[in-house]
Formats: structure tokens, sequence, C-alpha cells
């Protein structure tokens, strides 16, 4: 049995979470009604800044014309393919960094270059070197996301508190047995934060592939609808990144309390 104080304080969390969650749909609603107003009373042009009906006609229209689930799909599916090959990629080449520190002095410098270069300035050589299709478009966004994966997470393991492991030093423990039982464990949270950002990253670098090559997914409905000025195109695409980029980040929160708990 919980005691009454702690029955209060769960009662005053609950209370918390719900006054939380109702100013967020609140701000968003009222974003939305002021946005369609402004467009019905002309302040806005319709033309220029679309509104929420016309975001909602255009959805039902590409659903209706079978394109919205099978651009939907692909970009997910470059997005989920380049962060689970980066996520993968990234954690073994930050813990070999980990394991060996002279391999990490040497790549110091290279890997803080890779990382501050814009990735997008790769893309016309991935074209020529690989093709103007979607094995391009997934390494784009690979290796916007991936040196992230790779810098957080060394860091992470670097700062793991010393004390655990010179205790399991002191019990001769193997450098795996280390690894396996102290520095991995220790930086789970660190790791879902890292995903958290490399999710956002691995979405820019998908849509940013897609505006330079595909005749697939949301980036070409954004670079379509530009050039035949259908601005209704280009925001309704926006407004359904916005909710897989939540939704995404949606199911990673949901991850990190399970792990958590």
């Amino acid at each position: 049995m919980y005691s009454k104080e702690h029955l209060d304080y769960l009662k005053k969390k609950k209370k918390e979470l719900f006054l939380i969650i109702t100013f967020q749909i609140l701000l968003i609603v009222l974003f939305l009604a002021i946005w369609e107003i402004l467009v019905k009373y002309k302040v806005l042009n319709s033309f220029l800044s679309s509104s929420p009906s016309l975001v909602i006609k255009t959805i039902y229209t590409l659903f209706k014309s079978n394109n919205l689930l099978k651009h939907i799909f692909t970009t997910l599916y470059e997005t989920l393919i380049s962060f689970s090959i980066g996520t993968i990629l990234g954690l073994l080449i930050a813990t070999i960094l980990w394991w060996n520190k002279k391999i990490a002095k040497i790549f110091d410098p290279y890997l803080t270059i890779l990382n501050s270069l814009p990735k997008v300035s790769f893309g016309p050589l991935l074209i020529i070197w690989i093709g103007a299709n979607q094995k391009t478009i997934i390494i784009i966004a690979l290796l916007i996301a991936i040196f992230t994966t790779i810098i957080n997470m060394y860091h992470a393991f670097t700062t793991t508190d010393n004390y655990k492991i010179t205790l399991l030093k002191s019990f001769k423990a193997t450098k795996l047995q280390i690894f396996t039982n102290v520095v991995f464990p220790s930086n789970i949270k660190s790791l879902i934060n890292t995903l958290k950002i490399n999710i956002s990253l691995t979405l820019i670098g998908v849509i940013m592939g897609e505006l330079l090559i595909s005749k697939q997914g949301l980036g070409y409905l954004i670079n379509y609808g530009t050039q035949i000025f259908n601005l209704n195109l280009v925001i309704t695409s926006i407004f359904i990144l916005g909710i897989i980029s939540y939704l995404l980040y949606f199911i990673l929160e949901f991850i990190e309390k399970k792990i958590t708990k």
C-alpha cells in the first residue's frame, strides 16, 4: 500500500501532466484556428500560405489517388534504414575508439572535420559514384547522423564512473567484462538521448536526399510542389513530416520510459 503522501504526490504529477497535455493541444488548435481565420478573411493569401482546410483537402486528394501512403512509406523506409545502420555503425566505432585510446587519438581530428562538414555537399559526388537512386539518399542521411552517434557515445563511454571501472579492475575483470557490465549499461540514457537527436537528423538527411534526386517520398512532393507552384502540396508534405517526426520521437520516449523502469 502507498502512503498518503505518496498518493498525493502521484495525484499532483497526474494533474500536472494533464495540464501540460491540455495546453499543448490548445496551442496547436489555437494556431490552426487563427491560421484558418486569417486565410478566410483574406489577411493571408491562400495561394502563398495555404490553410488547414486546404491541407486536409490535399491529404484527401493524395490518399484518394493512392499516392499518400506510397510517399510516406518511402520516406519512412529510408529514414529507418539510415537510422538503424547509423546507430549500429556509430556504436561499433565509438566502442572501438573507447577500447583503443591510440586509435581514438589518431582519428579524433578527422571525426571533428567530418562532423563539421555540410553532408549535402557530398550529394553530387554520391550521385556520380552510386547513381541517382535510393541508396544515395540512405547514404546522405547516414552521413548526417552517424558522426553524432560516434562522438556522443564515445564521450559518454570515456566519462563513465571511474570508481566502478577501478573496482572491476581490482577483481581482474577483462576489458570486455568492464564494457558489458559497467560502461555500456551506465550509458543507456545517453544512447537514448543520442537516438532522439539522430532520428531527427536522419529524417532531415532523407528529405535533403529526396529533394536532390528522388521520384518518391515527402521530399519529392515538396520539390514537385515548389516546381509547379502548388504550395498546398508543399505545406501538406511539411505538415505530414512534422507528424512523422513527432511519432518517431514519441516511440523513442516510450522505449526510454520502459528501459528506465
